[in-house]
């Protein structure tokens, strides 16, 4: 395969319970600390897939049950505005949240803690990256596969690859880039998942392509 080609990939993830739980804000913080990257990546990225058919800014998993089953709604808020297209790492991510807690905790006097049914059940996620049929080697092929491919393999070139396997871009901006097409990868870089869902992004990039890829 030329140096030029590009292959996409998509992937499928495995779900795991983990023994770590928190009934309050302290253990939360705690259990943030220790728990492996996949765990953190799970909790901060799920709802970007599970709800790309909404238009509405998702969040993410530690903001919502703050929320929702202790009532902090400011600390929830703080986590909300976390978000993921800021961050080059797993531990930048990790940073953020445990320096968002906290700071909140050493404000608050007195700490909720919730029955053992509403605990915070950590989870972590393993990756499988599979390689698809679909290649392109010229532009054109390029912006005809990514109207045909699945927005699993949208997300994981756009945001996955990025994050999890720590690239300094996207994949798309990354090959378009080496490719000559400079203006379309910045473009592309700048696309914002809190903004339009996974369909909406990939009208985007196809649109972005159609008027920049020259």
């Amino acid at each position: 395969m030329s140096e030029n080609t590009f292959r996409f990939y998509t992937r499928l993830n495995q779900i795991r319970l983990l023994d770590n739980k928190a009934k309050n804000i302290v253990e939360l913080l705690e259990n943030i600390k220790i728990v492996g990257g996949s765990s953190i990546y799970y909790h901060t990225h799920r709802f970007l897939v599970k709800h790309h058919f909404l238009k509405t800014g998702p969040v993410n998993d530690f903001a919502y049950w703050v929320e929702e089953f202790l009532g902090e709604n400011v600390l929830a808020e703080k986590l909300a505005s976390i978000y993921i297209t800021d961050y080059s790492s797993i531990a930048d991510l990790r940073y953020a949240l445990i320096s968002k807690i906290a700071q909140y905790l050493s404000t608050k006097p007195r700490i909720i803690s919730v029955s053992p049914e509403k605990e915070f059940r950590f989870m972590s996620c393993r990756t499988f990256i599979l390689p698809t049929s679909h290649i392109a080697k010229t532009l054109p092929e390029f912006i005809e596969k990514i109207k045909h491919i699945s927005i699993h393999s949208i997300y994981f070139h756009l945001f996955e690859a990025r994050l999890r396997l720590a690239k300094p871009d996207n994949d798309f901006s990354i090959w378009l880039r080496d490719t000559g097409f400079e203006k379309a990868a910045e473009e592309i870089s700048k696309l914002d998942p809190y903004t339009d869902t996974l369909y909406g992004i990939r009208e985007k990039i196809v649109r972005v392509l159609e008027e920049n890829g020259h």
